[in-house]
């Protein structure tokens, strides 16, 4: 199930470019500004009659989508552990901090939202991390499948928890083997 109503903010539209590919679950759409990537979307997040621009191929925002669709193939083909892009988010304080430690959750592991909390400095945050983790803008890139209950489920993921347990396993159990469509 996709969310559609739940889009994060990505703030100026006329200065952004975006382009879509295609990976093993399921179509993507990039968004980048000329500072970094803005957002990564699942199918059905970016409504069709957006005006983001399809990229041209020209500028910095296009060079930025070209190499983020780069290291996503290598991500999936099971060549990327680690995403090496200009990010620019648009978020509160709180919510790039949240971001920020996704960030830091290793390739094929996992913490739970009070872990999360814990490490931003407060461990009755658990609700308002998977508050922010549920606005995170650059799915994938910015791990938020790797948070998961403190009892072990998998919770809360924009593309489905369908796709965030073919995430989990991609990175754990090796990648380029699986596919969910």
């Amino acid at each position: 199930m996709h969310r559609t109503t739940n889009i994060p903010p990505l703030g100026d539209h006329s200065t952004l470019v975006r382009t879509s590919m295609s990976t093993p679950v399921g179509e993507l759409t990039l968004i980048a500004s000329q500072r970094g990537l803005r957002a990564v979307l699942w199918h059905g997040e970016l409504p069709a009659d957006s005006d983001i621009a399809a990229s041209a191929g020209k500028g910095r925002g296009a060079a930025i989508l070209s190499e983020a669709a780069l290291q996503l193939d290598e991500y999936f083909a099971g060549k990327r552990t680690e995403f090496d892009l200009p990010l620019d988010p648009v978020g509160t304080e709180f919510q790039a901090a949240a971001w920020a430690e996704l960030r830091k959750i290793p390739f094929g592991e996992t913490i739970s939202y009070g872990e999360q909390a814990r490490r931003l400095g407060d461990v009755n945050k658990s609700r308002a991390v998977g508050a922010a983790n549920g606005r995170n803008p650059i799915s994938i890139i910015v791990p938020c499948h790797r948070v998961i209950g403190a009892n072990g489920a998998l919770t809360g993921f924009a593309a489905g928890v369908d796709v965030k347990q073919w995430l989990l396993r991609h990175e754990q159990h090796g990648a380029g083997q699986l596919s969910l469509i």
